[in-house]
């Protein structure tokens, strides 16, 4: 019965951090462009090519 005690508290506080992470990662865009990183990824273009124009 102590586990429960110390085992309860600390399964919400870890569910309330992932809450907060979520919600800041949604805040601050993270997830505005779901398809843009899989579309540079197919790109030809180099990094170094695209800076040269």
């Amino acid at each position: 019965m102590t586990a429960l005690a110390w085992l309860i508290p600390c399964a919400l506080a870890l569910g309330g951090l992932g809450l907060a992470a979520f919600l800041w990662a949604l805040n601050s865009g993270q997830f505005e462009d779901l398809e843009g990183a899989g579309w540079r990824a197919l790109e030809d273009v180099s990094p170094s090519e695209d800076k040269r124009g």
